[in-house]
């Protein structure tokens, strides 16, 4: 394991030592109380060929014995579930806290289902990993350990016999597991790609039906299914071969130890049976192969479980954003010296660009498609560190005003709404106790929403789901949502592009009240024309004029 998964563990065994102990403690009195059982029955079976009576008390204890052990197996199967809850709770936390440090840039790069593939699927694994893994793989290996000594015990024969026959069964093991690994890491593959098509597919369901490319988007779904099954088909198949042969070869165990048992004193006395002892030897032959068998299974489980620790390694060894010491910014002077900036080492977007916005200036970016317009504000916002030069608010680095406060200094419009899960209230405070009702309405009464909001069925508490909003009241609630922290400088990207000439007309009135009295960066021609205010920056071929 990459020192990730180990710094994980570390953490969780140190906080949960009872349960570990517990767990612990468990698994070794289960196996204790697993070899008791069919030694008594051993003591029943001889008294009754030597035709003596069995005492009542023997018999109960045989019972009860069975019982105990089977409520302690229970009891470790309870326990090891709650280990791996602790440790799925534990790794996915880490990774939650991985993901709000990651850069901008690994959202770009990294498709989301392959995201949520990790989150889910590759944790699961995990799971399996621990609780019928590694763990279950000590509780049975302590069983055949356990069960082998009982056997040399009682038949020498069949202690060496079983000795020759096990290592032939690890080797069949290891030969099967490492092919249903090799299909399992496939299947995996496949359910990623999967998990992304379908996200994909639905959030460009208009697109894909203008296009009418139906079909196509069909058939690449078809295909990662395809290659899905086909890997899961052959873990199928090994699986279900690998189950009789380990029953096959414990009966033909059973079989050679009767033979051999009857074949003159000499192997008599080498296998040293009686009517008990064979009883209970049969019985031990059985639980002998049950937990070699879970062994191999387990092997499957930490060979499965292998390709996604890797996975969550390499997730928890991506870049993080730096950390910077939090300065306050004195004003909103927005200013861009000789900054370069590139998303891949091939494309340059940014090439020394330099220009100036005074605090409580209205400006608007202009330039071709593509020239680095919105990656302006990706740098302002902090999202993106520039690879040459400088961007500062107020005197200080961008990136370097806190999270917290970057909501107080920037209002981000874009140019679609990106609704969040919850009521129409928490789309415009996205969480944040610190904006009561009140300051939303106020908001909300600014933009032309607030009667809209109220004839909604549970008004400000109606979930967004059922809230029926056009197009244009979502731009409007866009820029409540940036709006209710009353920002010093606002950022719009494009807000209007997407609007018919009334509803423009609409956003644009409201735009007017929000710029007073506050710096204003806007990316569109039509704004600058509609509003009529402020100065032009030319954005591209190396340059920024204005």
């Amino acid at each position: 394991m990459n020192n990730g998964m180990v710094t994980i563990l570390g953490k969780l065994v140190k906080k949960s030592k009872k349960t570990v102990a517990i767990t612990l403690l468990v698994i070794m009195v289960s196996v204790v109380m697993t070899l008791i059982p069919p030694l008594i029955l051993e003591k029943i079976v001889n008294r009754l060929t030597g035709g003596e009576m069995v005492v009542l008390s023997i018999a109960f204890a045989y019972l009860g014995m069975l019982a105990v052990s089977n409520i302690l197996e229970s009891l470790q199967n309870v326990m090891l579930t709650v280990m791996g809850q602790k440790l799925t709770h534990s790794v996915r936390s880490e990774m939650c806290g991985k993901l709000s440090r990651l850069q901008a840039g690994y959202f770009t790069r990294v498709e989301p289902g392959k995201i949520t593939s990790r989150f889910v699927n590759d944790v699961d694994a995990v799971d399996t990993l621990f609780s019928n893994g590694i763990v279950g793989m000590f509780a049975n290996a302590c069983r055949v350990v356990g069960i082998l000594a009982v056997i040399f015990y009682k038949s020498l024969g069949l202690g060496l016999l079983l000795l020759c026959i096990m290592p032939c069964l690890f080797l069949l093991t290891r030969f099967i597991q490492k092919r249903m690994l090799k299909a399992q890491m496939a299947n995996r593959a496949a359910i990623g790609k999967v998990n992304n098509h379908v996200p994909e597919t639905i959030r460009n369901m208009r697109s894909i039906r203008t296009l009418t490319i139906q079909k196509y988007m069909e058939e690449k779904y078809d295909v990662y299914i395809e290659e899905s099954y086909r890997a899961l088909e052959k873990t199928n198949f090994y699986n279900s071969i690998y189950s009789p042969i380990v029953v096959y070869l414990s009966s033909c165990v059973i079989a050679v130890m009767m033979v051999c048992s009857s074949m003159g004193s000499g192997m008599q006395q080498f296998f040293g049976i009686t009517v008990g002892s064979a009883v209970a030897i049969i019985a031990y032959v059985g639980k002998v192969f049950q937990p070699i068998e879970s062994i191999g299974m387990e092997i499957q489980n930490i060979q499965t479980a292998i390709a996604g620790i890797k996975r969550i390694d390499e997730f928890l060894e991506e870049e993080e954003a730096p950390l910077y010491k939090e300065e306050e910014a004195q004003g909103t002077d927005v200013k861009f010296e000789h900054v370069s900036f590139a998303y891949t080492p091939e494309h340059k977007v940014l090439d020394r660009i330099s220009f100036t916005v005074k605090e409580g200036e209205n400006v608007t970016l202009v330039g071709r498609t593509g020239a680095g317009k919105s990656t302006v504000f990706r740098l302002l916002l902090g999202l993106y560190q520039p690879q040459e030069g400088t961007v500062t608010i107020g005197g200080v680095d961008a990136g370097r005003i806190s999270g917290a406060k970057r909501r107080y200094f920037l209002g981000y419009v874009e140019q679609q709404f990106h609704p969040c899960m919850g009521t129409v209230e928490d789309q415009i405070t996205l969480f944040d106790p610190a904006f009561d009702r009140k300051a939303v309405e106020e908001t909300v009464e600014m933009v032309g929403l607030h009667d809209k909001i109220l004839a909604l069925p549970q008004g400000y508490d109606t979930p967004m789901e059922h809230a029926d909003f056009s197009q244009g009241e979502l731009q409007l609630l866009s820029i409540a949502r940036a709006m209710v922290a009353k920002p010093k400088i606002m950022l719009l990207d494009e807000i209007t592009a997407n609007l018919d000439s009334v509803t423009e007309a609409r956003v644009l009135e409201v735009l007017k009240k929000a710029s007073e009295g506050r710096t204003v960066i806007s990316i569109s021609h039509r704004i600058h024309e509609k509003m009529q205010q402020g100065r032009l920056i030319a954005i591209g071929d190396g340059s920024a004029a204005g």
